[in-house]
């Protein structure tokens, strides 16, 4: 069984604030504020769970640098004062970076008893086939299957 350490309990506590204030700050009407500190909240979560190293590899790989540029220019937009136009390209951004981990995450989310029935129900099983491919097997990109090895 994987351990998990102190700093990454921590990290998993930011990220879920972060993905919190976001949520409020679309629904407070993308207000500025809120969602600036969810994506700094969030951003440092998640080099407290994989480390920064890994954080930066994750974000600058060659093959996705145009997601990344996207997500962190999304950023940069709602920090400017322009929060719809800015979450739209962060959204962007934040599906092509993290759209290899999809797959895995359906197939997790499908092994349990509610959400398994729930995502068996012939609308949802078209769009959960489209979002995650084949959820019949699991598919780990280079990357995911790095930080499994190493992480210790």
């Amino acid at each position: 069984m994987i351990e998990v350490t102190d700093v990454q309990k921590i990290g998993i506590g930011l990220s879920g604030m972060g993905i919190a204030f976001l949520f409020l700050g679309v629904l407070f009407l993308f207000d500025k504020g809120l969602l600036a500190i969810g994506n700094i909240l969030f951003l440092s979560g998640l080099g407290c769970v994989i480390g920064l190293e890994r954080t930066f590899r994750f974000f600058f790989q060659r093959h996705k640098i145009k997601g990344s540029i996207a997500f962190f220019g999304g950023i940069f937009v709602v920090l400017m004062g322009f929060p719809i136009i800015g979450m739209i390209i962060e959204s962007y951004g934040f599906f092509a970076l993290f759209s290899g981990f999809f797959p895995v995450a359906i197939s997790f989310l499908s092994r349990i008893p509610i959400l398994g029935s729930l995502f068996n129900t012939p609308f949802m099983e078209k769009l959960v086939q489209k979002l995650g491919g084949d959820t019949g097997r699991t598919r780990f990109s280079d990357f995911s299957l790095k930080c499994i090895v190493h992480s210790n």
